[in-house]
């Protein structure tokens, strides 16, 4: 056989095991369990770091502030040094709407040695901490709650024990509204569901962990447990890291899609998508040049390899290429299908996914190339030169 042939062949054994052997990752069945209301619904501290969020709180402050929770709950909003009136919005929003009470805190600049979200979020959760709140709901300030989100979160966390959950995390819809975001954004979702197989997290006695940072109810006894934040201060992938420190600590924890919370947060650009990606994605790798180059030669197998060697095949005659490389093509298509059902977007862009995965690749190196020219991960006007990736278990 020809080099091309084996290399069809290779791809498509891979994508054979992915589709049989990484916990059904490709699978959207994964939602919010439904359990019985508890006889006493517990306290809740919504905890929101949010740095120049004007544009989206009066989208997603409002349904906050209308939560339809039968127990005592109240909102910390963490204004992270922002420059366009984030704190005097959220306030203004919470006297005009009512609803949970609201808190406005200003921590300020970030100590050396924490990233700025964990700092907002290590002076949210200990204001809150005050109170003696049973739970904490972390929540981006991008985020939209349905009027039952708070309710439902705290009846899947269930009681304390063998039966309950510690972290209940729900990725929340993004925005599919534009070309590039219908391209990037249900992938987004499908390799993130690919490393993590949220089977494999909800799954107790595994040791994959992670959680979406968007949507977290954390136990408020787990997080002491944890020492969350304080334990993953420098993690610029903080909802893995808080996951993996919640199950290091003997914490059960549950990972799933979203059905009523979505993000508002607009990113119609290729640029705004693109640094989305690439301000993690090195530390992913734990900012390792091996790793990046087992990386890259891993997607062009896994994802590049069937359409090329497909239309080589056909073009030199070559029926097992042609074969195998079409075959691999299938399969990885037919598994990205559930995702882009869950977001609503037609079946046909399930073919394009090896573009996709082109572009995540260039996103991840250059992510790359800019820890390397000391810039590192740069967000809201802040750059962290040598941050940490998420710490292993």
């Amino acid at each position: 056989m020809s080099a091309v042939a084996w290399i069809a062949l290779g791809s498509f054994f891979v994508w054979v095991w992915l589709l049989l052997g990484q916990g059904f990752f490709w699978r959207t069945d994964q939602r919010l369990p439904v359990r019985r209301d508890p006889t006493r619904w517990p306290s809740v501290a919504v905890v929101v770091p949010a740095r120049d969020e004007a544009a989206v709180l009066p989208v997603s402050m409002p349904s906050l502030l209308a939560q339809d929770y039968p127990g005592d709950a109240e909102i910390y909003l963490v204004d992270d040094c922002s420059s366009d009136g984030t704190g005097d919005i959220a306030r203004a929003l919470s006297a005009r709407c009512g609803g949970l009470p609201l808190t406005v805190v200003t921590p300020g600049e970030p100590e050396p040695g924490w990233t700025g979200k964990l700092w907002a979020l290590r002076h949210g959760m200990a204001l809150a901490r005050r109170r003696e709140p049973e739970f904490l709901l972390l929540t981006d300030a991008d985020i939209a709650h349905e009027p039952d989100s708070l309710r439902e979160l705290v009846a899947a966390a269930g009681t304390e024990g063998a039966d309950g959950f510690d972290l209940v995390s729900q990725m929340a819809r993004l925005r599919v509204t534009s070309t590039w975001e219908r391209l990037v954004v249900p992938a987004f979702v499908y390799f993130f569901g690919q490393l993590y197989p949220f089977r494999r997290v909800n799954d107790k006695g595994s040791r994959t962990a992670a959680a979406a940072g968007g949507c977290v109810l954390l136990r408020a006894g787990a997080a002491e447990r944890a020492r969350i934040p304080e334990s993953i201060r420098q993690a610029v992938i903080d909802d893995v890291s808080l996951a993996r420190a919640v199950r290091r600590s003997g914490g059960r924890i549950w990972l799933g899609l979203a059905e009523r919370v979505d993000s508002v947060r607009p990113g119609p650009r290729l640029a705004d998508l693109w640094q989305m990606v690439a301000r993690s994605a090195y530390a992913q790798l734990r900012h390792s040049p091996a790793l990046l180059a087992g990386t890259v030669l891993g997607l062009g197998l896994v994802y590049v390899a069937p359409p090329v060697t497909l239309v080589a095949g056909l073009l030199t005659g070559d029926v097992v290429a042609s074969a195998a490389g079409g075959a691999a093509w299938a399969v990885m298509a037919g598994t990205y299908m559930p995702m882009l059902g869950y977001y609503r977007q037609s079946l046909w862009l399930a073919p394009l996914l090896p573009f996709t995965a082109v572009l995540y690749l260039l996103m991840t190196v250059d992510s790359a190339v800019q820890h390397h020219r000391g810039l590192g991960a740069a967000w809201k006007g802040r750059t962290y030169a040598r941050p940490e990736a998420a710490p292993e278990p």
